[in-house]
């Protein structure tokens, strides 16, 4: 059989049409590329729908809560106290003078070589003592077995004169219940350095309302509700603590709230829009141009953010749909509000962002959501069109070799052809010729 050769016989670039003959089978499977490759766009873009829906219904579970608004300010005339407003704050204001500060219970041990024995009690508070017991008398051994103990106490071994040392007893705990007594049978003598104390306030002094309240830590958290009170230091005049409503920072929470909408409101839009490519009105379709979900997400999450609350429109609060579709938030009138009726507002808040998370949890839940559900969908569709893809591979495969073998064939048949062809012509052009006359 004869080598055959692209085109050697034929004069054909049987190569390029075998191209080109493939290239008009697989416009099919071209189709189906081009659908995997458009859907696997639309996933994407319902993945970060997806993800824009599922932060606002974050914001909004948080939003939605009864003390989203309850937000509070604080300010002390003296740098000696702080205060801090968190749930169940209310504004209001109070006088009082700090008396003294909680301290921890410090007792130094008098100046030892050795400590006079390696087992002894600790007693803290009012609770029984904890036998301390040290593998030897050595200060090292004792300072590591009271530090391992559940006293609560820490020791520390500190240099003294003549290469002696004291042992450092301190409380782990201020204010009285941190109290602790060291005994034993033949203990060194203590310093007790500093007392345990309880921090000490007075309120109304001088009046015969005058009240004094302590606390074994320098926080007081139960003098008003909702607010942590924490003294440093000793005052001699008296401290005002004003409490106060954060209507600014309210209005960052309602802000915020229609931020993450028009965010969501935007991306919907952008990625639906219909724009002009050329000057002869040629347009183009974004990928969310007339998509129902997109539609559907875009009209539920509005509906839930602008519809009347107790026959109210969102709009005495500052929160408004505006003509371009999206939310306009009055931060003068949000806190106008605020001040005016602060219950309306907080009930009114917490209605709009209660019906923007049920929307949103629903749209966006990870299992059942409608967004989830048109992504498994589409995801679906693109397994069963690249299944389509991989079965043209192979029909494309066997369609090219079936090609390739019949122009083989064929150059292989012209090549037999013009051998047979050109012995003919050497026949021929052998015959004997004669030259003659007729009589």
């Amino acid at each position: 059989m004869g080598i055959a050769l692209d085109g050697l016989s034929s004069g054909l670039d049987t190569t390029a049409l075998i191209d080109a003959l493939m290239q008009a089978e697989a416009i099919p499977q071209t189709i189906l590329k081009n659908k995997v490759s458009s859907t696997q766009t639309m996933i994407s873009a319902l993945q970060a729908l997806n993800g824009k829906v599922a932060s606002l219904a974050d914001l909004s579970e948080t939003t939605a809560k009864p003390d989203s608004l309850q937000l509070f300010t604080t300010t002390s005339s003296s740098d000696a106290v702080k205060a801090t407003a968190g749930s169940g704050a209310a504004p209001g204001s109070i006088d009082f003078k700090v008396n003294q500060v909680a301290q921890a219970q410090v007792s130094v041990s008098a100046a030892v070589s050795e400590w006079t024995e390696s087992s002894f009690t600790l007693t803290t508070g009012e609770g029984p003592g904890v036998q301390i017991n040290a593998d030897s008398s050595s200060l090292d051994d004792v300072v590591r077995a009271v530090n391992n103990s559940d006293t609560g106490i820490k020791a520390v071994k500190v240099a003294a004169d003549n290469g002696k040392f004291r042992i450092q007893f301190t409380a782990a705990t201020t204010g009285d219940d941190g109290k602790f007594t060291i005994s034993g049978t033949a203990m060194p003598a203590f310093t007790e350095v500093k007392s345990a104390q309880n921090a000490s306030l007075t309120l109304w002094a001088g009046t015969a309302a005058e009240l004094t309240v302590a606390s074994t830590t320098n926080t007081f958290d139960d003098l008003l509700p909702g607010v942590d009170i924490t003294v440093t230091k000793a005052t001699t005049e008296a401290v005002t603590v004003n409490v106060a409503r954060d209507v600014a920072g309210a209005g960052r929470v309602a802000k915020n709230l229609v931020d993450s909408l028009n965010g969501l409101f935007t991306f919907i839009s952008s990625n639906s829009a219909v724009t002009s490519v050329t000057d002869g009105g040629a347009t183009k379709a974004m990928i969310f141009t007339g998509d129902s979900t997109a539609r559907d997400v875009n009209q539920r999450i509005l509906s839930a953010a602008t519809l009347p609350v107790n026959g109210q429109s969102p709009s005495t609060i500052g929160i408004s749909i505006n003509k371009a579709g999206t939310i306009d938030y009055d931060a003068e009138k949000f806190q106008a509000a605020l001040a005016a009726n602060p219950a309306q507002v907080e009930a009114t808040l917490q209605e709009i962002a209660s019906r923007i998370n049920t929307a949103a949890a629903g749209l966006s839940d990870k299992y059942d959501g409608q967004i989830t559900a048109r992504i498994k969908g589409q995801e679906s569709t693109v397994t069963r069109l690249g299944d389509q893809v991989d079965d043209w591979d192979r029909r494309l495969a066997t369609r090219r070799a079936t090609l390739e073998k019949t122009y083989a064939a064929m150059e292989v048949q012209l090549s037999s052809l013009n051998s047979q062809s050109s012995w003919l012509a050497s026949q021929l052009s052998s015959l004997p010729t004669t030259n003659g006359s007729s009589k």
